[in-house]
């Protein structure tokens, strides 16, 4: 059993979310990826969530969480997880200790990154420097 996060340009075109099913595909059947921890800004997360919940009909046994970064106003949603700690974070930090959190608890990290700056490539670079197998999918 493994896990595995997302990282992605907010600006992701639908284009590639046959490639990102491919590569959940191939973690699930060779690697036994059963967890997956998606973030809830832009449209990668929004391209993997919809994967996931696809492929969730094929594969029952897989789970996926939205990890948040904040309290939501309402009530948690189902699939959602507020990991333990990120209150005391200042609200401007939450993303990235959200991020952090995120490849602490994976093993793998599935990679959408058409440029050197930003968030999704700053913490795909930062799993690679922790040692998670990362799966680029650009």
């Amino acid at each position: 059993m493994s896990a595995c996060t997302f990282f992605g340009h907010r600006d992701c075109p639908a284009s590639i979310k046959g490639i990102l099913r491919a590569a959940v595909i191939r973690l699930i059947e060779n690697q036994n990826a059963d967890i997956f921890y998606i973030g809830n800004q832009g449209a990668f997360d929004a391209h993997a969530l919809s994967v996931l919940k696809e492929l969730s009909f094929v594969y029952p046994h897989i789970q996926y969480a939205f990890v948040l970064n904040r309290m939501p106003d309402t009530p948690l949603l189902d699939n959602s997880i507020l990991p333990e700690g990120i209150e005391l974070i200042h609200p401007r930090f939450t993303i990235s200790w959200r991020n952090r959190w995120m490849i602490d608890h994976s093993d793998f990290v599935i990679s959408y990154i058409e440029r050197s700056w930003g968030g999704a490539y700053q913490f795909t670079e930062l799993a690679k420097r922790k040692h998670k197998k990362v799966i680029y999918i650009s």
